[in-house]
């Protein structure tokens, strides 16, 4: 009995990710589980030679640089039954004619979670010895610090706030448990019991921001968790209180978080910022108590590797009859980023 026909995949996505995405091991379990041509990678629907791969494309590959796939798009793959997408969020991708069409949805936003969480964990670590604070004052004076200085530095029996048990934040919580830390808790889809399995005390937002000593945030960018932690929350942090945040600028009002920066009162971790980036004049890339990076957290260099093994693995599952291991349904785009 003659083998099914191994189905046709095409790449759409910015080509520069590709060699990073699927490096030849990669490229090579992939070229054995469908039919694709690596020299071709979509960057542009509209181009005439896009047109004629999706017109037999059963797969569709895509990552960041992808285009929308809008009713246009669709209307020119006919064949198109699954997405497999070698990024995190598909928010921006997918539309309602994708879900219409009934079209399976996969994302590797589950690798993308963890080197989120490891940098978020670096800087609670960093943030608890203070650690920025003295990098700057050992540039500028060459002297070590006084004891009166560093006594209420450490990360003995810190409190550790996370705001969404999302992928992020559940990794984050797994990395904090071998540390001497008490961890709290918010989100509103999770239980008590559900809490303390993932070694946290659940609070409501308002006492977890009061009773911190680092803010972490892993909520997803949805239209409830718009500027969730405006100028009267924001106040609640405690004097020194760090926050950080590796989730999106939209999160915080910006104009209160730079009120509180400017005044010296909070310090903050931004690896995102609202807009993004900052304009040239704003004063968070100068200030001692904000340490700005550009949206590094996330997966980069040879961390995409594992983006694209998470994505030949789905394409394997597909090619053995096997539903998905990372599928996003409709239904999600209502509670994940």
């Amino acid at each position: 009995m003659p083998s099914p026909q191994p189905p046709r995949a095409v790449f759409a996505m910015d080509p520069v990710h590709l060699p990073l995405l699927f490096p030849p091991p990669l490229m090579t379990r992939l070229a054995k589980a469908a039919e694709l041509d690596p020299a071709l990678v979509i960057r542009d629907f509209a181009d005439p030679a896009a047109a004629d791969a999706l017109a037999d494309a059963e797969v569709l590959i895509t990552g960041w640089g992808c285009p929308r796939l809008d009713t246009g798009v669709l209307a020119t793959a006919p064949r198109l039954r699954t997405v497999l997408h070698a990024a995190g969020s598909v928010r921006s991708l997918v539309g309602e004619a994708l879900w219409a069409r009934g079209i399976t949805v996969s994302s590797a936003v589950t690798g993308n979670a963890l080197p989120v969480a490891e940098y978020t964990l670096a800087m609670i670590l960093l943030a608890g010895k203070d650690t920025f604070t003295h990098r700057e004052r050992f540039r500028a004076d060459h002297t070590y610090p006084r004891p009166a200085e560093t006594a209420s530095i450490g990360n003995v029996g810190r409190r550790i706030g996370v705001i969404g048990a999302s992928r992020v934040g559940r990794r984050l919580l797994e990395l904090l448990r071998p540390f001497d830390f008490s961890v709290l808790l918010h989100d509103p889809y999770v239980s008590p019991a559900e809490a303390a399995a993932l070694g946290a005390e659940l609070l409501p937002l308002e006492d977890l921001l009061a009773q911190s000593d680092i803010v972490s945030l892993h909520a997803p960018d949805i239209p409830e968790t718009y500027r969730m932690l405006d100028a009267g929350r924001l106040a609640l942090i405690r004097d020194g209180g760090v926050l950080v945040n590796t989730s999106r600028g939209a999160l915080i009002d910006p104009d209160a978080l730079t009120g509180e920066l400017v005044s010296g009162r909070l310090h903050a971790i931004l690896d995102v910022t609202e807009p993004e980036p900052l304009p040239a004049d704003s004063p968070l890339y100068r200030l001692p108590n904000v340490f700005l990076t550009p949206h590094i957290a996330g997966s980069l260099g040879n961390e995409l590797e594992r983006l694209g093994r998470i994505v030949v693995e789905e394409l394997e599952r597909l090619v053995a009859g096997l539903p998905p291991a990372h599928e996003v349904r409709h239904s999600d785009l209502a509670r994940v980023a």
